[in-house]
């Protein structure tokens, strides 16, 4: 009997699941505004603490780690992998951005001696994908995305009836800032177009023109990170993201011609990262979730647009929407089975499959430019 807690964190909640492997139960299924979560850590912990008091001694735990650190208890973790994984410049710092929130929960998740909390790898730290397809990547996926192909691999194994090492699909996950698709071979992410390395989300660009790159970080006094949260499909659309709901903004799709322009370009995204993969990966099924997921009319025009597009070439794939028992968000039960998995439930050969245990460096070990060196300075803030 294991019992398994999962946190997934995103842009605008902090969602945590968990269950018992022995009977089923549901123990934990909250979503938390990330901005409370900013201004408290600590209500984190203190909500897990809760759990374990009411459920008994949970086993495992798989806590937020941004970019993620390669497979390890939580109290093993350094100064250094905490300040990667959450990486920022001082300015950001003192902006107090969310990602500083996350940071500090890290922290007092790594102090939290009666919790048995471990961080997990992103995508760029799994010996399952190839040097090349590393090779100056930083946000090939956080590790929230490894949490999202997780609970990708066990609904395709279980509605096939097949082991976790022969499910070959590309899982997408569609949230408020980012549009992020993970390829799956053979069991074993292998490939990855994500946040602000993949096509344009509903918040963010994604990728950035090299020579935006080079205006921007000439033109403004402060080059910060909430850059990176902009220029997206909203933007296109000449919206405000924060006072138009998603629903909003589906809905005005189909009314308004400039809005009409945003939407296409985040549904052209979409199967832009889909196809991106295909050299990685021929899919039997590609699963679509996050926060956009959950909406009928957007699901249903991404799975038209991938059939369509698929069927041009000649083949045909299955788009599925992602399937989870939380009300919190997909990913917080993808990381609930590989905290399970960790602990030796019945989830232990998915661990094994995605070769969680043998993740290794950081998420600057493959920029190849001159002077990489200088990036450790990230390494050596103070937190």
């Amino acid at each position: 009997m294991v019992k398994a807690v999962g946190i997934d964190s995103g842009t605008k909640s902090m969602d945590l699941f968990g269950f018992d492997d022995e009977t089923g139960e549901v123990i934990v299924d909250v979503s938390v505004d990330r901005n409370r979560v900013t201004e408290n850590p600590a209500i984190i912990v203190e909500l897990l603490r809760e759990v374990q008091e009411e459920h008994g001694k949970i086993d495992a735990i798989v806590g937020p780690c941004g970019y993620g650190i390669p497979l390890k208890p939580a109290r093993e973790a350094t100064d250094a992998e905490i300040a990667l994984a959450t990486f920022i410049t001082e300015a950001d710092v003192r902006r107090r951005l969310k990602i500083v929130g996350l940071r500090e929960l890290m922290l007092l998740l790594r102090e939290a001696k009666d919790l048995n909390v471990y961080f997990t790898p992103g995508v760029i730290h799994l010996p399952t994908v190839p040097e090349w397809r590393k090779a100056n990547r930083i946000d090939l996926g956080t590790a929230d995305k490894v949490f999202t192909v997780a609970l990708a691999m066990v609904r395709e194994a279980e509605r096939k009836g097949i082991p976790y090492s022969e499910t070959n699909l590309i899982a997408v996950e569609v949230g408020f800032a980012y549009t992020s698709a993970m390829a799956v071979k053979n069991g074993q992410i292998v490939d990855a177009m994500a946040g602000t390395a993949g096509f344009p989300g509903y918040l963010g660009m994604g990728f950035m023109d090299g020579e935006l790159a080079y205006a921007l970080a000439n033109a403004l006094d402060d080059f910060g990170k909430l850059v990176l949260f902009q220029g997206g499909a909203s933007y296109v659309a000449g919206i405000d993201p924060f006072s138009v709901s998603p629903e909003e903004f589906v809905k005005l799709a189909k009314e308004d011609e400039n809005v009409a322009k945003g939407y296409s370009a985040m549904i052209e995204a979409i199967v832009k990262d889909v196809f991106s993969l295909l050299p990685s990966v021929r899919p039997e099924s590609i699963y679509i979730s996050g926060r956009f997921s959950r909406i009928p009319e957007f699901f249903s025009d991404v799975k038209e647009a991938l059939e369509d597009a698929f069927g041009r070439y000649g083949f045909s794939v299955e788009v599925l929407k992602l399937e989870s028992r939380a009300k919190a968000k997909e990913a917080a039960e993808g990381s609930a089975i590989i905290a399970n998995g960790i602990a030796g439930g019945i989830y232990k050969e998915l661990v094994e499959s995605l070769r969680l245990g043998e993740s290794s460096g950081s998420i600057f070990d493959w920029v190849n430019i001159k002077g990489r060196e200088k990036l450790r300075i990230f390494e050596e803030l103070i937190l």
